[in-house]
């Protein structure tokens, strides 16, 4: 069922404990619990209307957030919030100092920038040494909110490498097939489910991968070949 090359391609990123599909805030609670500051400073990188913030204030901790979007888009111009640390950026330029960031959370973000690479660079300067960049990000999800690009966990792993960042870890979300489905049904609410919950494919995946006795890896491996939707664990390399 899995590409060898692919697999190989991914060997050091796919993970074998779990072959379960999650989002973005699957990694969460881990990047906080690393984190070794009295007050955890987060960016979320195109917070759009800034939900994130409640997500990460729900884990108990001192979280100092951070919002960072570009002027307009239609996630911005529905943001209701008026109050928090909001910012906006050119896009590229991240307005704050060398080292500043514990975290930096970027949920289907990457599909819309421009310039991902130095956008990567920018991500890579702002991180404390040591600290992580979690997200999720587009794969074989149809056109949508005026997205630019569709990554390849082999590529985005690629352009995260050349911006001088470590990639730890490669998960599968939602699959294709099934977001695909979706836009021509006119994204129906009733498919918000299959965010929180294990995708058709994606079960159909894991039911065959259980009764041919493939290892999570492998089955990890089948599922990122098919996703819509990846998620990442990012991190900043340690000072040497």
């Amino acid at each position: 069922m899995a590409n060898q090359k692919f697999s190989d391609l991914l060997a050091e990123q796919i993970p074998s404990d779990s072959s379960q599909q999650i989002t973005s805030e699957y990694y969460i609670p881990y990047v906080l619990k690393v984190a070794n500051e009295s007050k955890i400073k987060v960016l979320d990188l195109g917070c759009g209307e800034g939900n994130s913030e409640a997500k990460f204030n729900d884990q108990g901790q001192n979280i100092e957030w951070f919002g960072l979007d570009i002027d307009e888009s239609p996630e911005v111009n529905s943001r209701t919030k008026v109050e928090g640390n909001f910012y906006t950026f050119d896009g590229i330029n991240i307005p704050f100092a060398d080292n500043y960031f514990d975290v930096i959370y970027s949920n289907q973000v990457f599909e819309h920038v421009r310039y991902p690479e130095a956008l990567l660079k920018e991500i890579n300067r702002v991180l404390k040494p040591g600290a992580y960049f979690i997200g999720s990000v587009s794969y074989l999800e149809p056109y949508h909110s005026f997205s630019f690009w569709n990554y390849t966990p082999y590529g985005f792993k690629e352009i995260s490498l050349q911006a001088g960042l470590e990639v730890r870890e490669i998960r599968p979300s939602i699959d294709a097939l099934t977001l695909i489905i979706r836009r021509a049904l006119g994204t129906p609410k009733f498919f918000s489910r299959w965010w929180k919950k294990e995708s058709p494919l994606n079960s159909l995946i894991s039911l065959v991968g259980k009764i041919t006795n493939k290892n999570s890896a492998t089955i990890n491996s089948i599922k990122l070949m098919f996703c819509g939707q990846f998620c990442f664990l990012i991190r900043k390399k340690t000072v040497s």
